[in-house]
């Protein structure tokens, strides 16, 4: 056992799932889950769905809470967005785990409107990043608009009608001009990225507004290996795209792949892993730890 956490086998938190339904079927899954991850539905079942009823429940709690406040005050009922925040490394799934937490809550009663944002939406342009000689360092805290991306949190927090975020494309690697999504008093709101967990200096971060937190581990080496090959799926996918800002990575030979994926780890992947991501994992509610095979071994829940 952990300080602060209670851990749970595979085996022992599937049993969690009590009577949860599986809502999920393959044609789903096969929408949700990343590049080169064998992520199945019996995984759903073992994983998620357990994290899908805490979840719930958590929602129900807070819901609950609110109504009894308001009527404290003498107010009608105002329900108040459920904010849960998903953090970890590159290329370790937490999209994944974002995109099958987001449809299996949907699906619960109480809580049908369930929204997904990632934090590259709050990125600084390319622009930006290369006038501050920091595009290299996309992905590390200092590359984001961190005002901008805690006062969205805040603004959804607080129950406003619309809020609108910047959207990003990982094709052309830069915030589309122009372009809004738009978030509209959901019941639930995921949010998902590197750094979301990040704390200090005496200022708000976003994770002051966060009401559950989740936290995508594994083993560095595994999530290198990952990364290694994402970069030659994307190589033969996606970088082929006239459009693609990595057009130019398209043409190299496996073995130049290889040691281009590995030298973008070593100076910016892994170095952000390890001095600013990995050291918010004990902050999160609930830590996912990973084997080889990308498939959850274990759980470790936060002791309220």
């Amino acid at each position: 056992m952990t300080a602060g956490f209670v851990d749970f086998s595979r085996r022992e938190w599937a049993r969690l799932r009590a009577s949860t339904p599986l809502t999920l079927d393959d044609s789903d899954l096969a929408t949700l889950r990343g590049i080169n991850e064998r992520i199945d539905l019996d995984e759903v079942a073992a994983i998620y769905l357990p994290m899908s009823r805490l979840l719930s429940l958590h929602v129900a709690a807070a819901q609950a809470l609110h109504q009894t406040t308001d009527t404290f005050l003498g107010r009608p009922p105002e329900p108040v967005p459920y904010v849960v925040g998903i953090a970890g490394s590159v290329a370790v799934g937490k999209s994944t785990t974002a995109r099958i937490l987001q449809a299996l809550l949907a699906r619960w009663p109480g809580h049908p409107r369930v929204d997904l944002v990632t934090t590259d939406s709050f990125l600084h342009s390319n622009r930006v990043l290369e006038e501050r000689g920091i595009l290299n360092r996309k992905g590390f805290p200092e590359s984001y608009d961190q005002r901008a991306l805690v006062e969205f949190v805040a603004d959804v927090k607080s129950g406003a009608p619309e809020v609108a975020a910047p959207v990003y494309s990982h094709l052309i690697y830069d915030l589309v001009p122009d372009a809004k999504v738009v978030v509209l008093r959901p019941d639930v709101l995921i949010l998902e990225g590197l750094n979301v967990l990040q704390v200090g200096g005496g200022r708000l971060f976003v994770s002051d507004y966060f009401d559950f937190s989740i936290y995508v581990d594994a083993r560095e080496e595994d999530v290198e290996r990952w990364y290694e090959e994402r970069f030659l799926t994307l190589r033969e996918t996606a970088f082929r795209d006239p459009s693609s800002y990595f057009r130019r990575f398209a043409d190299l030979t496996v073995e130049e792949a290889r040691a281009t994926a590995g030298e973008i780890w070593r100076e910016i992947n892994g170095v952000n892993l390890r001095e600013n991501i990995l050291t918010t994992r004990q902050r999160a509610r609930l830590i996912l730890e990973k084997g080889a095979d990308h498939s959850v071994r274990s759980v470790r829940l936060r002791r309220l």
